[in-house]
């Protein structure tokens, strides 16, 4: 156990270095990429730090498979060239042994990944998107969507403005059926209340069809003001793709909140598959890590004295990749609906830990 202790903080010590390392040059390279987007807006530098904060979390938790083997290599190498592998073996312990410590370590970071970041990652990612529409627009748009409809936000100069939709046509142009929008002056109070049978979305303005309007302004009886129009067209920042991708991606739900979502969806009458896959490709983020670790142990685990090292390392860190996009081809496959969501999110990690086994039983015992 004590060994096994040594070992396993040997490794977060090499994660902690190197995700240090990584972190600062996120930070670096998302600070020019937030300068460059906003190179038009009139923001401080308290304002951009700010969005590329809002952006690590989403960036670590996408790079923790890097980060592990990374960490992996830089452990059995130092091990190697300390020789303390040499001494493990010649008390009895063998080399697979060895890994409990480093892959219990990585199933704690991936379990905290799954339950802690992956909110922390969701909640930054949806402030930064707040963010980023006040700046460029005036206000922010959200979108959500529950089992009452579809219920979205969008913001200019003209103010705010709330749209509740029970019915949606995901073909383009987006149509939305059942509309309901209220909307609010720039100084924040209620201006007018429209109903309309459907309403389409063309390049910067809402097309709405057999409308109602009342008029919400203090004073007057909103339905003795009220009017009926064929059409009305109201201006909006919202766009076909903004509104495609915010229903369906799902990196910006909580992991908590994915189940209810799903079941939303389905009521609401959408595609539920990526975001099933999504949900399953998150619940099998441990064992993906694990198996990072295992990679790359199985090409680090050997003596300086052989030679190679360097070699050894770069086919670690290729194989990572490979494993990588093997990993998001499959997911991409079972969005598409082409292999079942279980073989999409669980199939990759689990042939990654078998192969890894593989090659360490193999470099072990022969």
């Amino acid at each position: 156990m004590i060994l096994d202790g040594y070992f396993a903080r040997r490794f977060l010590q090499s994660f902690l270095l190197i995700l240090a390392v990584f972190l600062t040059l996120i930070m670096l390279i998302d600070l020019i990429e937030q300068l460059r987007r906003f190179e038009n807006a009139d923001l401080g530098f308290g304002q951009m730090a700010t969005l590329m904060l809002l952006n690590v979390p989403g960036s670590i938790k996408d790079i923790l498979p890097l980060l592990m083997i990374l960490s992996t290599v830089v452990l059995f190498v130092s091990l190697a060239r300390s020789s303390e592998l040499v001494v493990t073996r010649a008390i009895g312990r063998s080399g697979i042994r060895a890994l409990a410590g480093p892959c219990l370590v990585a199933l704690v970071i991936g379990a905290l990944a799954v339950t802690m970041l992956n909110p922390i990652a969701a909640a930054t990612s949806n402030r930064y998107q707040q963010l980023a529409d006040t700046y460029q627009t005036g206000g922010p748009a959200a979108l959500s969507l529950t089992g009452e409809g579809l219920w979205m936000r969008q913001g200019g100069a003209q103010g705010q403005a709330v749209i509740h939709a029970t019915g949606y046509g995901g073909a383009e142009p987006v149509t939305l059926y059942g509309v309901t929008i209220l909307s609010y002056a720039p100084g924040g109070g209620p201006e007018q209340r429209i109903s309309a049978e459907s309403a389409q979305l063309a390049p910067g303005e809402w097309v709405l069809s057999k409308v109602k309007v009342w008029p919400l302004a203090t004073g007057r009886n909103p339905e003795t003001a009220a009017k009926s129009v064929d059409t009305l067209r109201l201006p909006t920042t919202l766009t076909d793709d903004r509104i495609r991708e915010s229903i369906g991606q799902p990196n910006g739900i909580s992991i908590y909140d994915l189940p209810g979502t799903i079941r939303a969806l389905r009521q609401a009458g959408f595609a539920t598959r990526k975001q099933e896959v999504w949900y399953m490709v998150e619940l099998a983020r441990p064992l993906f890590l694990l198996s990072m670790v295992l990679i790359g142990a199985a090409f680090t685990m050997r003596h300086t004295r052989f030679g190679g090292t360097g070699i050894a390392v770069l086919a670690a860190i290729l194989l990572g990749f490979a494993l990588y996009f093997v990993r998001n081809f499959a997911q991409i496959l079972g969005e598409n609906g082409q292999i079942p969501v279980i073989l999409a999110s669980w199939g990759p990690p689990i042939a990654a830990i078998f192969l890894a086994l593989g090659l360490l039983l193999h470099a072990e015992d022969g």
